[in-house]
């Protein structure tokens, strides 16, 4: 094992600070997706209420209104799974930069790897998050439609 002195540990700091950032912006956005999570299934759960009081006539409306939100919970269910797999990545990715320096390891292709993986983990992941807000609003709209207000 190699000793790091602080001349030499400084640029792996500074390289290792990005992915630091990248993990506290994520974890910004995981909060808001884990609170819309909340939400639809609050929103479940209500709907499912109101499907046992409801007058037949209305169960088909309300049993569609709960497959959106089901979908809706699913596809949030695995962005929030996406962006931790990209949190995690960054994670490994600071300790592979430390440990590379530490053991003069050659990891360059390792790093790459991880980068590009967490980079792409989150970039699926909004890709799905976009997905589920449109999905979002044509559930409104399908509300909108059913009350008698067309949305438009």
């Amino acid at each position: 094992m190699h000793s790091l002195n602080l001349q030499q540990l400084i640029p792996v700091i500074q390289t290792a600070v990005g992915p630091v950032i990248l993990i506290s912006g994520v974890g910004l956005l995981m909060l808001s997706m884990t609170t819309r999570l909340g939400r639809i299934i609050d929103r479940s759960r209500l709907m499912v209420r109101e499907l046992v009081t409801a007058p037949p006539s209305d169960h088909p409306h309300l049993t569609a209104q709960l497959k959106v939100l089901y979908q809706r919970a699913r596809l949030i269910r695995l962005v929030i799974i996406l962006a931790t797999a990209s949190v995690l990545l960054a994670g490994v990715l600071v300790i592979s930069l430390f440990f590379a320096a530490l053991l003069q390891l050659n990891a360059a292709l390792f790093v790459i790897l991880c980068f590009i993986l967490c980079v792409a983990s989150l970039i699926v992941s909004l890709l799905l998050f976009l997905v589920e807000l449109q999905m979002a609003l044509r559930a409104l709209r399908m509300e909108l439609v059913h009350t008698g207000v067309t949305g438009e």
